[in-house]
């Protein structure tokens, strides 16, 4: 997609965008890109989420972008201060892959997958339903969310170009 309306959302990061604008993201490995749309306002949200649950955070002013349980309510209060509703909005998701394989199935080091279940449960407890996911896999992924129309494309090396 060329474009020069650029958002960009940065790692462990998150925004917002009305009405026009393109949110995007680079570097999706084991992290999941949340992205949340509002079609009849045209307001639309991206996070860069890293880590699962911020119950881990060591400092007390921690970066609230960089986890799931902080980063998605987050985004809901940016978005509903532009006068989303949350009951309009929808999720689509992408990334949370399994980027090392590793001998032991260990849970601490399943992060990508552990990403993706906690972003959903943040999702769920909001009643925010998922359209659709492209997430998994061992392979990175750029995202790009056009706030106009709410099309979610995601480009890897190995996959090319995806529309949700």
């Amino acid at each position: 997609m060329i474009q020069s309306n650029w958002i960009k959302v940065g790692m462990a990061d998150l925004n917002v965008a009305h009405m026009t604008g393109v949110l995007k993201t680079t570097g999706l490995g084991s992290c999941v890109g949340v992205t949340l749309y509002d079609a009849r306002t045209k307001i639309a949200g991206m996070a860069h989420v890293m880590l699962p649950s911020s119950d881990i955070a060591r400092e007390p002013n921690f970066n609230r972008a960089k986890y799931a349980d902080t980063a998605v309510p987050d985004l809901v209060n940016r978005m509903l201060q532009l006068g989303a509703n949350v009951a309009r909005i929808q999720a689509k998701l992408a990334g949370g892959a399994q980027m090392f394989a590793f001998s032991s199935q260990q849970e601490t080091m399943r992060i990508g997958p552990r990403n993706v279940e906690s972003c959903k449960e943040m999702l769920h407890q909001y009643k925010i339903p998922i359209l659709s996911e492209d997430t998994g896999g061992n392979f990175g992924r750029t995202i790009e969310l056009d706030c106009e129309t709410g099309i979610l494309y995601i480009r890897s090396v190995q996959h090319g170009v995806k529309e949700l």
